[in-house]
């Protein structure tokens, strides 16, 4: 229990830290949502700077200053008029022309009457009317040529006024209206591209480490343990981190705990083996020199009975001890050319006389040929051994027992039958699990291969070697 709260605790201390996943993510998001009431703002007031400073620019490189200077400079001369007489007006507007070569100019008197065209103009009306003032004026606005209109006169009370038309290619290098367009998209894409950069790094990020936390997952020791991770960083991620390297830490723990308890298992049984043997043996002895004492048919069936259990049970004791020292690791095998048919007859010769005592019938059909198996001769004679045992055991109310080669999957196989129960009834006998579990370990040892089919009329048990893997050339 405390182990896992200690593995929860990262967990709380990280969604209250500022560098937490929670936490950057929640910044991206608030990013997200401050990009159109500030950012757009933002791009405005910068465009609107940038807009200022490409007009002064412009302004400051066209010959005439650009248009506000025009501007300023045409209402200067027109308040200049003020008290002139039609005369002085022609003349300072002559001498106005030889200042302004490019532009076209004009002045209109207080009876509405076109004074002095310079140069003259078709589109000029001789004679003015509020309507054509007003007309003239609203065609003029943003179009090329400039046109500025400014009143005679410091006070600008009266009617007279004047007129410079300049084409707006002498007073001004570029076009201020647009000028700015260009920065004001290019800082929103860089914004927008800035934030999108964000996002990108941020869920790369996370998927890098976890990726790191799936490739310590796949790398695993001999006994499929995972290795633990380095925490770089208390977040989420580094929370999980710590889970993991918790869990890799436990099942270290009960790798090396149930590997003592194994140990500890085999040394349980190896003990109680050899403690066993020696009064096994002492009753046995006892039970032998009974049988010679007169004895009542009674008492000589109790014998017989009691050593026959004597005998199953040393028989017990050393599959137990032979089932301990292979599991261990220290039973040694050494593999060599054996001829199975011939250690199988010599076997099931050795047996006979046992087989004949039980009332089996025996059925040996092992052809003069030889098999070469590759194994270990004291090995392959236990498994035969235990083969032979376990029908005794548990199939001699068939009263049959058969020893064959057969062919099973294209290959020679040894064919152990019987005419039992079969597998699924019930036996009074003990002892057939370890018998068995110890043919299964040295067939797999020595490369072979126990197949069983089981039914009420039998058991047929097949022994025969493993399918040899194909080299490059395809050759077994």
């Amino acid at each position: 229990m405390n182990k896992r709260n200690d593995s929860q605790a990262p967990v709380r201390k990280s969604r209250l830290l500022p560098g937490s996943l929670q936490g950057q993510y929640l910044i991206i998001v608030l990013a997200a949502f401050l990009f159109i009431p500030v950012i757009i703002p933002l791009a405005s007031l910068t465009y609107t700077i940038v807009q200022w400073s490409s007009k002064s620019d412009m302004e400051s490189g066209a010959k005439y200053g650009g248009t506000s200077g025009l501007l300023s400079d045409w209402h200067a001369h027109a308040a200049n008029m003020e008290g002139k007489s039609d005369a002085a007006i022609d003349e300072a507007l002559i001498e106005l022309k030889r200042r302004y070569p490019e532009a076209s100019m004009f002045w209109v008197d207080a009876n509405g009457a076109t004074r002095s065209q310079l140069p003259p103009q078709l589109d000029i009306p001789a004679q003015w009317t509020p309507e054509e003032a007003i007309r003239f004026m609203k065609a003029s606005i943003g179009k090329d040529p400039y046109t500025v209109i400014a009143f005679l006169g410091k006070e600008n009370a009266g009617s007279s006024f004047m007129t410079i038309r300049m084409p707006r290619e002498a007073i001004s290098t570029g076009n201020p209206n647009g000028s700015g367009t260009p920065y004001y998209i290019a800082f929103v894409f860089v914004m927008f591209s800035v934030f999108v950069a964000m996002s990108l790094l941020f869920f790369r990020h996370i998927r890098r480490r976890l990726l790191r936390l799936q490739s310590a997952m796949a790398r695993q020791d001999e006994h499929g343990i995972p290795e633990p991770v380095a925490i770089k960083r208390w977040d989420e991620i580094g929370a999980l981190e710590y889970s993991f390297n918790g869990m890799v830490a436990q099942l270290r723990d009960s790798r090396q705990r149930q590997s003592e308890e194994e140990q500890l298992r085999k040394s349980l049984v190896a003990n109680l083996s050899h403690d066993l043997r020696t009064p096994l043996t002492i009753m046995q002895g006892h039970l032998y020199q009974l049988r010679e004492e007169p004895l009542s048919p009674k008492g000589q069936q109790s014998v017989s009975v009691m050593q026959g259990k004597a005998e199953g049970l040393g028989e017990l004791i050393d599959n137990l001890l032979a089932y301990t020292l292979m599991t261990s690791g220290r039973y040694k095998l050494t593999l060599e050319a054996v001829d199975i048919v011939r250690l199988a007859r010599e076997s099931a010769a050795s047996w006979y006389p046992l087989w004949e005592r039980e009332g089996l019938e025996v059925d040996v059909r092992l052809p003069h040929e030889q098999l070469i198996w590759q194994g270990d001769r004291a090995g392959l004679q236990r498994m035969l051994d235990n083969l032979f045992q376990n029908v005794v055991r548990h199939a001699r109310d068939g009263g049959y027992i058969g020893l064959a080669l057969e062919k099973r999957h294209g290959r020679p196989c040894l064919v152990f039958s019987d005419k039992g129960r079969g597998l699924n009834s019930e036996s009074s006998a003990t002892g057939a699990g370890v018998g068995l579990a110890i043919v299964d370990y040295l067939a797999d040892s020595m490369g072979l291969v126990r197949e069983t089919a089981s039914s009420e009329e039998g058991t047929r048990v097949y022994l025969y070697e493993k399918t040899k893997a194909k080299d490059e050339r395809g050759f077994f």
